[in-house]
Parts: structure tokens; C-alpha cells; sequence
């Protein structure tokens, strides 16, 4: 018998990396999984690089009839038991795939938190023949129940990350040592696209807010995008060009992180942006802006602070609380550091789906092979 996770997708993406780290944790405790990818795509790179169990099967387009055919050939081949889409697309193939299998658990992941088209296909596809959907966040399933699914047939399992990279980074003064800042600078990092819904102008102007109390606190922009420029001149023009660096894209932002005093996002509007589990991983406190999937992570004062979106000087008043008080800014990364872990570790996302896995195949009398 066996577990089949299918991934359609034939870019490197969020989704992606979802169903890498749940087939990976699944093998690692003894599920008979199988990873069905597209040939040739970066997820079938990886699964292969990775040793993991692996099935490429090619598919056209969602109506691949002979992709179809093909899955549900290996599914009949292995036993499958259960069949897990990551994504619209994968269930629209794998569906027709069950039917003809004899599939019995089927389960879909959601985790984009946009409107479902009204069409009864777009939906149908979430709901025909699906025991579960699991959705990535409370805004996910918020979505989903207002696209009129059921919210019995909904679950909430928060995307798992691997954070062994932001752990035991070493030096926490590297760039204090690379561009010079004092012993007593205020570090405070954002990383993220330069676009415009991420709230970069707002960061800036709480910046001059900033500079008017004390020149200590410098921010740390990392990430490219089309406000590159805007965002330099920006800066240029409030006076705050001595205080507001733009890295550009780093591939040690591990170390970066590590090097700051305190994470900032000041986003207009906001899935689950990852960039805020990772700092809250290297024991950071974090402002944020209450939007989107950002208070599922952030808990105000427990692991930080979340304030109003496009509110330059609410994100400035928080900044500088976190700065003047060392101590309760210690205690908001270390709790935040507990918080990722106990909800969005790759183990916390993989010990999730496999007691949905479990539940639903008790209720079918069904053995899961583990």
C-alpha cells in the first residue's frame, strides 16, 4: 500500500517546498509515501537529489485524460491508499485518477487565499469526491467558507519550515563588522519583494519618525523589486539616507537576521509571509502589520507587536518601544522562537496531516501501512 502526494506545479515555489518537506518527514517515519511529480520540474530535482520516492508522470493540462490514466495505473500498481493534491490543478488530474483506482482517502491542500472562481468547475474540483481540504491559514479556510464550501470539510494545517539554517548561525555582529555600525546601533531588518503592497514607503517614513528620537536605530532592507529606486529616493529625500540600507538580495540572510535586534514587515496586505517564521526562528521580536495571515504568526505583545497597516508613525512608536527595552525584547524572540517551532516546523505541519491522515482513515476502517 501506499501515500500519494501529487504535485502538478513545474515551477520552485512556497507549494513546492510543501510537498517536499511533508513526503521527506512521511518517509522519515515509515509511511509508505510516493511523491508524483512532473518530469524535469525543480520539485522532481529535489526529490531526486534527496533520495525521496518519487513518480514523474507528465501532464499536459488539468484535462490530461492520458495523465490520468497513467496515475491511476501506479496508484493501482502501489496500493494507494490515499491520495494527497497540492493544489486545483493536481486534483483535477488526480481526481479522475482516484475514481478509476479506487482511491479512498482523498485530500487537498489550499493555500492561496484568493476567491474560488464561480464556476462549478473551479469549485467542484475542491469539493467532488474530497474527504478534507486543508488549508495553510485561518485566512485560507475564511476564503474557502465564504466561497460556500462546507466548513466541516475544512482543516487548518499551517505550512511547515525547515529551520535548522537559522539555528546556531555563530556570529550574531556580522553586519556591524561589514558595514561598520556602532556597538550600540539598533538594528532592525526587513526581508521582502520591493513592491508596493509590502509597505516599504511606510517603513521609510517611520524612519524620519525615528530619526527625530535618536540616530541608533538603522533599517535593513533586503529583497529587490521594481520600487527599488523609488524606495533609495525616497529615503534621500526624508533625510534618512544614513539610516535606511538597501542589501539587494543576500544568500546569507541566515546570518543577517542573526545580526539583528528586530524584524519589521509593514505590509498592506499579507498571506503568511514567511520571512517573519524565520526571523521568529533566530529569536527576534517582530512588528508587523495586522493584515492577512500576520496575526496567525505574530502575537502581539507575546512575540511582538502588530499595528495598523500604512501607519508610519504606529510602526516608528513600536520599533522604539522594542528598542528602549532590551530585556522584554529578548523575552518576545524567545517566545517567538518557541511559537514557530510548536506551530510551524516542517514536524509540527508533518505530525498535523498525518493525524488527519490517521482520523479519516479510522473512520474507513483503513490501515495507513505505519
Amino acid at each position: 500500500m501506499s501515500l500519494f502526494q501529487i504535485d502538478t506545479g513545474r515551477e520552485w515555489n512556497g507549494g513546492r517546498r510543501q510537498s517536499l518537506l511533508l513526503t521527506r518527514e512521511l518517509r522519515d517515519k515509515g509511511y509508505p509515501v510516493q511523491l508524483v511529480v512532473h518530469p524535469g520540474s525543480p520539485l522532481h530535482e529535489k526529490a531526486e537529489a534527496e533520495g525521496l520516492p518519487f513518480l514523474p508522470i507528465k501532464m499536459k493540462s488539468e484535462s490530461d485524460v492520458g495523465a490520468a490514466h497513467r496515475l491511476s495505473r501506479a496508484m493501482r500498481k502501489r496500493g494507494c491508499v490515499l491520495a494527497h493534491f497540492h493544489g486545483g490543478d493536481a486534483v483535477s488530474i488526480g481526481g479522475a485518477a482516484c475514481a478509476r483506482a479506487k482511491v479512498p482517502i482523498r485530500i487537498v491542500s489550499r493555500r492561496i487565499d484568493s476567491r474560488l472562481h464561480r464556476s462549478i468547475f473551479a469549485k467542484g474540483r475542491y469539493t467532488q469526491d474530497v474527504d478534507l481540504i486543508i488549508a495553510a491559514s485561518e485566512n485560507v479556510r475564511d476564503v474557502l467558507i465564504r466561497s460556500r464550501i462546507s466548513r466541516d470539510k475544512i482543516e487548518v494545517v499551517p505550512e511547515g519550515l525547515d529551520f535548522s539554517a537559522f539555528e546556531d548561525v555563530g556570529e550574531r555582529d556580522f553586519l556591524r563588522r561589514e558595514f561598520g555600525f556602532r556597538p550600540d546601533d539598533f538594528l532592525v531588518g526587513i526581508v521582502t519583494l520591493l513592491e508596493d503592497h509590502k509597505g516599504h514607503r511606510y517603513l521609510i517614513e517611520a524612519a524620519r519618525i525615528l530619526k527625530e528620537r535618536t540616530p541608533k536605530i538603522k533599517i535593513i532592507i533586503l529583497g529587490r523589486g521594481a520600487l527599488e529606486l523609488a524606495l533609495d529616493a525616497q529615503a534621500r529625500d526624508l533625510g534618512v539616507g544614513d539610516l535606511v540600507f538597501f542589501l539587494g538580495f543576500r544568500e546569507d540572510f541566515p546570518r543577517v537576521l542573526a545580526s539583528l535586534g528586530c524584524y519589521v514587515l509593514a505590509s498592506e496586505m499579507e498571506g503568511l509571509e514567511t520571512s517573519i517564521k524565520e526571523a521568529m526562528a533566530s529569536r527576534l521580536p517582530v512588528v508587523a502589520t495586522q493584515v492577512g495571515g500576520v496575526p496567525d504568526v505574530v502575537l502581539h505583545d507575546e512575540t511582538g507587536y502588530l499595528v495598523s497597516p500604512r501607519n508610519p508613525k504606529a510602526l516608528a512608536e513600536a520599533i522604539f518601544a522594542v528598542f528602549k527595552n532590551p530585556v522584554l525584547a529578548r523575552q518576545f524572540g524567545e517566545r517567538g522562537h518557541e511559537v514557530v517551532h510548536e506551530k510551524f516546523s516542517t514536524l509540527a505541519m508533518a505530525r498535523r496531516t498525518i493525524a488527519i491522515y490517521k482520523r479519516i482513515a479510522y473512520r474507513k476502517g483503513i490501515s495507513l501501512g505505519a
